[in-house]
Parts: structure tokens; C-alpha cells; sequence
């Protein structure tokens, strides 16, 4: 008998590992899937790429020098294989535009994004934890339905409509406090202008809070009409420690798999919002490039996108797998 509690530990860290596998697993197989679409959609497109490139008054030697360059006279599969040595090595090539490396391009840029949706979250975070515990308890008053409608439509509007919206408030003659392009001063910190970031970022935190506000509100409502919790009150314990004990613990899971999901998508969305206020990131990069066809910075751009999508999904899964209360579909 007393090996069985050793057992069982043993038991659920296998388990563990085994489902840590799998998922570090299926995210590998992903990012591959992922690298031969960009691949695919950047070689496979009509035309002669070099020729859109460099222009209709491009010489010959030009044109040959940057199909050199990019390998379009290989065999796809060469093609392929010689875009991955370089990235697993860290050679992302250089843009044909700025003819910079396309890492000392694109760097500066992520810098940007990361920092913008970092700020966003800080704020929109305890924003829609607090908002959505205090709907919840007051589930189907006045407030509550205000709050919800106006979350569900804030949600339903594009991404460029409602960065529109907030440039036609706040940076015109209505109110004219912030400016409506955040285009940021080269050399300086993001967090040295952060006038700058205010449009973009307040269109974040509508995003976000809107969407976390209602996933906490849900799981703090399912947790307040679950037997334990009636029992708990009925035993006379204080409303801010059944809060604390029970509603909390099994209401943060669905917050914390909200908040990794809204981060990933937050990088994959900032090229719309990016675009909106012309906000130097990497979305933007991305638009720019694929307007002059530049294909090693499109390549790259989506590949990075794509990284931080992926790791951040697999954080948020790892952390939720491992805080989901007993008899909630966790390992424990």
C-alpha cells in the first residue's frame, strides 16, 4: 500500500511527458507544413518573379544576377531545402529591396509588435478578469446585458473598421488627442512614445477585453452554479474566501488558455491593425513586402508569425494542462 502514492506521481508524470511529446510533436510537423505553404505560395505564383521585382526596364544581367540570387533557376525541392539550411542556421537572407539582412530588417519590427501586444494584454487583462468577475455576479442585470451587448458588437466589427472608428474619434476634429499615424521615431525606445502607441494599443485592449471578458464571465457563472459552490455557502463561509478557494482556481483555466490564445492571434492580426495606423511592425512589413515582392523579407515574416504562434499555443496548453483542477480533464 505504501507504493502506490509513489506509483501514481510516476503515473501522471508519464502521462505528462507522453502528452508533452505529442504536442511538442504535432507543433514540429506544423511549422514544417507551414514553411512548405510560404515556400509553395511565394515560388509557385505566375510570372517571372525577378522581372516583377526588378521592373520592365530591368537589364538582362540584372534579372539573371537576382535569380541567382534567389535560386529560381533550382529545382524547387534545392529551392526548398537550401531556404531551410539557412533559417535552421539563422540565415534569413537578405531583402531584395533594402538589400539589408532581412534578421537585422525584421528585428527592430518584431521588437515593436511584441511590445505593443505586451502593453495591450497588461492592460486588457486584469481589465476583463475584473470586469468579468463583477458581471458574473450580477448576472442578468441591467449592467450585465450592457456590458455583453457592447462586448458582441465591439467583437463583430473588423479589425480595420473599428481602427477606423477610434482614428474618426480621437485623432480628428471631434477629438483630436492622439495622432492617428503611429509611426514611430527610428533610434528612440517604443516605451519613449508611447502618444504613438495609444490608438493602436486602445484597439487591441477593445479586442482583447471583449473576448477574455466574456470566456471569464461564463466559467465564474458555471463555477457559481455548481453544487460545491451552494454548499459552500451554505456552510456560512465568508463570500470573499468561496471566491477566492473555489470560484478562482477552476475560472482561471479558460482565462489562461484566452490569454495565450489572444496573444497568438494578436501577432497574426497586427497586420491589419499595423496597416490601420501604419505602425512600424512586423505586419506592416509584411503588407510592404509583399507589395514590392520581396520574398526572402514575406518568407521570413511568416515564418516568424508562425514560430510565435505555435509556442505560444504550446505554453498556453502546457500551463493550462498542468493547473486544471482534478475531474476538469487535467492529469492530475
Amino acid at each position: 500500500m505504501t507504493s502506490a502514492a509513489p506509483q501514481t506521481g510516476l503515473a501522471v508524470r508519464g502521462k505528462s511527458v507522453s502528452w508533452l511529446g505529442k504536442r511538442l510533436a504535432a507543433s514540429l510537423l506544423t511549422l514544417v507544413l507551414i514553411t512548405m505553404l510560404v515556400f509553395a505560395a511565394t515560388r509557385l505564383l505566375p510570372g517571372d518573379m525577378a522581372l516583377m521585382i526588378l521592373g520592365k526596364d530591368a537589364t538582362a544581367e540584372s534579372l539573371a544576377a537576382l535569380r541567382a540570387q534567389l535560386h529560381l533557376e533550382d529545382p524547387l525541392w534545392r529551392q526548398y531545402t537550401a531556404w531551410i539550411a539557412g533559417v535552421a542556421t539563422g540565415d534569413l537572407g537578405y531583402s531584395v529591396i533594402s538589400r539589408v539582412e532581412v534578421a537585422a530588417l525584421l528585428t527592430p519590427r518584431l521588437q515593436a509588435t511584441l511590445s505593443l501586444i505586451v502593453l495591450s494584454l497588461a492592460v486588457s487583462v486584469p481589465l476583463a478578469l475584473v470586469l468579468g468577475f463583477a458581471t458574473a455576479r450580477r448576472e442578468g442585470s441591467v449592467g450585465d446585458k450592457l456590458v455583453l451587448f457592447g462586448s458582441v458588437a465591439i467583437n463583430a466589427l473588423p479589425e480595420f473598421v473599428l481602427g477606423m472608428l477610434l482614428v474618426i474619434l480621437l485623432s480628428t476634429n471631434i477629438w483630436h488627442l492622439f495622432p492617428a499615424v503611429s509611426s514611430l521615431s527610428p533610434g528612440q525606445p517604443v516605451l519613449h512614445q508611447l502618444d504613438k502607441l495609444v490608438l493602436p494599443g486602445l484597439c487591441l485592449v477593445l479586442l482583447q477585453v471583449t473576448y477574455l471578458y466574456r470566456l471569464v464571465r461564463a466559467a465564474v457563472i458555471d463555477v457559481m452554479t455548481s453544487e460545491y459552490f451552494h454548499f459552500a455557502r451554505l456552510k456560512g463561509l465568508p463570500e470573499g474566501l468561496i471566491l477566492r478557494r473555489h470560484v478562482l482556481p477552476n475560472a482561471i483555466v479558460p482565462a489562461v488558455i484566452a490569454i495565450g490564445t489572444i496573444f497568438a492571434y494578436s501577432v497574426g492580426g497586427m497586420v491589419v491593425v499595423e496597416t490601420v495606423f501604419s505602425y512600424p511592425g512586423i505586419g506592416s512589413a509584411l503588407t510592404q513586402a509583399v507589395g514590392t515582392r520581396d520574398l526572402p523579407v514575406v518568407q521570413a515574416a511568416v515564418l516568424i508569425i508562425a514560430v510565435i504562434f505555435l509556442i505560444s499555443n504550446l505554453v498556453t496548453d502546457a500551463l493550462a494542462h498542468s493547473i486544471t483542477p482534478p475531474g476538469k480533464g487535467g492529469q492530475k
